[in-house]
């Protein structure tokens, strides 16, 4: 399928073919007829990825700040490359769209392939002919609904629900300020409520649409005076600010306009440096207007399908979207009007231009049509990328590799691409949209949006598994049961049920190897550590710290369904370096938490180890600290040594007084490449896999015995 894509890096919009998505639990699969482009917002992106980077660090500077803190901690050339690595990625513009339903996802009840409906969400409702979106974010279409009016939907909402906090009242005055797409959607909003409405705006042209539409409007110059007659001197109930500008005039000017005890809407980007003055004599209510309405960016609701009670939240997002649909059935909003352009999706890149101003030209609502399919045609999921290389005198493991995240393509992908010794066969993501740069980037032979073309395929026996956690244990062990070899990203399993059937088909499929990216064995620090506690003949004591940052509630990581939660997803990585300090795995932990305050998610918590040697390990994994302290220190003390390793950037070994220090001033290596290096090397030669199996298991079970300890309040065996 086409799609159109923004690079960060250069400003340019293209449009590319990806495999079409594969829809989710909870959502549909929708075929675009039409979607909308928005002017204002997507300008903005393209505006930003258009700079140099000492244009886009200027217009960011919180992100400068976030970088140089990330360069002290991880070292320059480290930085440096996952920041070129985010500008690399694509990003999926639109968020406005209408089209069918081509299949729907486990869950979906009430919608069905044919189905018209209306799309939103950035992310979801993109300028692509396949999109998969979730429930919530869509609509059902009545048959007096054309596509292209129904695109307008997503943008008619934003305006929709910016007009229900002014809490109006029929036959009330209403001031719009901004004649945009979103200010003239507003106006009609407000005179389909019964409102009056005068309309402001710089651009005659946008002035005169507006009166054709049915609102009186005026230019800026002529606002306030217009205003006191159009009121009769009392002022506007409500003031609507639909501009898009970086100065606060429209702040100011909302502030002469409105009435006494008024209100002020933010719906539009604009300044808000309030006149204090103006603002505190007439007792104004100004509020910022968050997107579609409640439900906006709550993963629950939009993700997870849960709906806000009607009683309680009468006009949720999803309700906002259905009263936009009701509107232009009756026509009640006709948005026709608004349409000055229509680009077929090949010719995007020309819309892109129109909007950016390039060519000078006036538009107002884009629009972008998809193709009708060919009749009992399938989405295309699998497209090639890379023709195939030559035969290479020695056949090389073929590598297939499932997800391509931040951590596949700043991490993982360029470890493959330094090492070699592989055949890139495949990536398969859900999306299709990240195989496919990932594909192209690495030099991979295809992208998929179907793990099957990964799994089981009899061209693949080597399989990365890079994906959500969820996910891992079913993968590993479809992997290994079709005979291919599979690096894991961490964790394992996400609950002991999964663990013990991992278990179970590693038992079974002994010729199949397996290693999880338990990574910082493998760092040159870790092997001089080794070699400093040889021959020890005392247990270890071993303090790690680890200043993991605060993750929102509403990321997935914290979902124990999805991510496992972080003990379980993270911080089974200190475990495991613990087991291989000790060189075997712990037989109980205890484990403590901080009170969550609801603000956390059991993520600060201290956990203690015994092993059979009788070493104790404590790792003291936390969030509630500040990211400008590195983020993990590691003490070890046994028989008159001691070691202190600093985020993997330096070393101290001290030992009769004396002391030696090694430091890593421009990179922190973690052990990335030597991890898959050694497992590259165990598949070639048919070797014992990197990392032993009973290690590999008792991590697994000693995290999920961490959480245990933590809920009981006391030790757990690790069985």
């Amino acid at each position: 399928m086409k799609q159109l894509l923004q690079n960060l890096r250069d400003g340019k919009a293209v449009v590319v073919d990806v495999p079409a998505p594969m829809p989710k639990p909870g959502s549909a699969l929708v075929r675009n007829a039409v979607s909308l482009i928005s002017a204002g917002t997507e300008r903005m992106v393209v505006d930003f990825a258009s700079r140099s980077l000492l244009g886009k660090a200027r217009s960011r500077p919180d992100l400068v700040r976030q970088v140089l803190d990330k360069a002290r901690r991880e070292g320059l050339l480290t930085t440096l490359e996952a920041v070129f690595n985010r500008l690399d990625q694509p990003m999926a513009l639109g968020y406005s769209s209408a089209g069918t339903v081509v299949a729907v996802g486990e869950g979906v009840e009430d919608l069905k392939a044919g189905d018209r409906v209306a799309c939103a969400g950035g992310g979801y409702a993109v300028h692509a002919e396949y999109v998969v979106v979730p429930r919530q974010l869509l609509t059902p279409l009545p048959p007096e609904v054309d596509f292209e009016s129904a695109a307008f939907t997503t943008l008619a909402t934003i305006a929709l629900h910016g007009f229900r906090l002014a809490e109006p009242q029929i036959g009330e005055n209403i001031a719009v300020i901004g004649l945009g797409l979103l200010g003239l959607l507003s106006a009609g909003i407000a005179r389909a409520a019964g409102c009056k409405v005068l309309g402001i705006d710089l651009n005659p042209q946008r002035i005169v649409l507006a009166e054709q539409m049915g609102a009186a409007a005026v230019s800026r110059a002529q606002a306030e005076e217009a205003g006191r007659s159009f009121t009769g001197g009392r002022g506007f109930d409500a003031v609507l600010i639909c501009a898009d500008t970086s100065s606060s005039d429209p702040v100011e000017l909302a502030g002469a306009l409105a009435r006494d005890r008024g209100k002020v809407i933010a719906v539009g980007a604009v300044g808000m440096s309030l006149p204090r003055k103006v603002y505190y004599e007439k007792e104004l209510q100004f509020i910022v207007s968050r997107s579609y309405g409640p439900g906006r960016y709550d993963p629950q609701y939009e993700e997870k399908g849960i709906d806000y009670p009607y009683g309680y939240v009468r006009w949720s997002e999803g309700r906002n979207l259905q009263a936009v649909v009701e509107l232009l059935a009756s026509r009640a909003l006709n948005v026709q009007p608004l349409i000055s352009h229509r680009f077929p999706i090949e010719q995007a890149d020309a819309a892109y231009e129109l909007i950016s101003g390039k060519s000078s030209q006036p538009f107002l609502g884009v629009l972008l049509t998809y193709p009708e399919p060919v009749a009992e045609s399938q989405p295309l999921r699998k497209v090639s990328v890379t023709p195939n290389p030559a035969m290479a005198a020695t056949p090389l493991p073929k590598l297939g590799v499932l997800g391509a995240g931040n951590y596949a393509t700043a991490v993982f992908l360029p470890v493959i691409q330094k090492t070699g010794g592989v055949e890139k066969k495949g990536i398969a993501t859900a999306s299709g949209l990240s195989a496919r740069h990932a594909a192209e980037r690495y030099g991979f032979g295809f992208a998929s949006s179907q793990e099957t073309d990964i799994l089981g395929n009899p061209e693949i026996d080597l399989v990365a598994i890079l994906t959500r956690h969820q996910h891992h244990a079913r993968q590993v062990m479809q992997a290994l049961q079709a005979g291919q070899h599979v690096f894991c990203e961490k964790p394992l399993a996400i609950t002991p049920a999964e663990l013990d059937a991992v278990q179970k088909v590693l038992e079974e499929q002994p010729a199949a190897l397996l290693t999880v990216g338990f990574n910082r064995r493998f760092a040159p620090f870790s092997q001089k550590l080794i070699t400093f506690f040889a021959n020890r003949r005392e247990a270890l004591y071993i303090h790690y710290r680890v200043n993991a940052g605060y993750l929102p509630l509403s990321h997935w990581l914290h979902d124990p369904a999805q991510g496992g939660g972080r003990i379980i997803g993270e911080g089974c990585h200190f475990i495991d370096y613990l087991t291989f300090l000790v060189g075997e795995p712990p037989l109980a932990v205890r484990a403590w938490g901080l009170p969550d305050y609801d603000r956390y998610r059991q993520d600060n918590v201290s956990m203690t180890f015994r092993f059979p040697d009788g070493s104790i390990g404590t790792v003291t994994y936390l969030a509630n600290g500040d990211k400008s302290l590195p983020k993990e220190r590691l003490e070890i003390f046994c028989g008159g040594r001691v070691a202190v390793l600093e985020d993997f950037r330096s070393l101290e070994l001290i030992q009769d007084g004396r002391r030696e220090k090694f430091t890593s001033r421009l990179r922190q290596d973690k052990g990335h490449l030597g991890l898959w290096q050694a497992f590259l090397q165990a598949v070639k030669q048919g070797g014992q896999p990197p990392i032993p199996y009973p290690h590999l298991i008792g991590v697994s079970r000693a995290s999920l015995a961490a959480v245990e300890s933590l809920h009981k309040a006391d030790e757990v065996k690790i069985i």
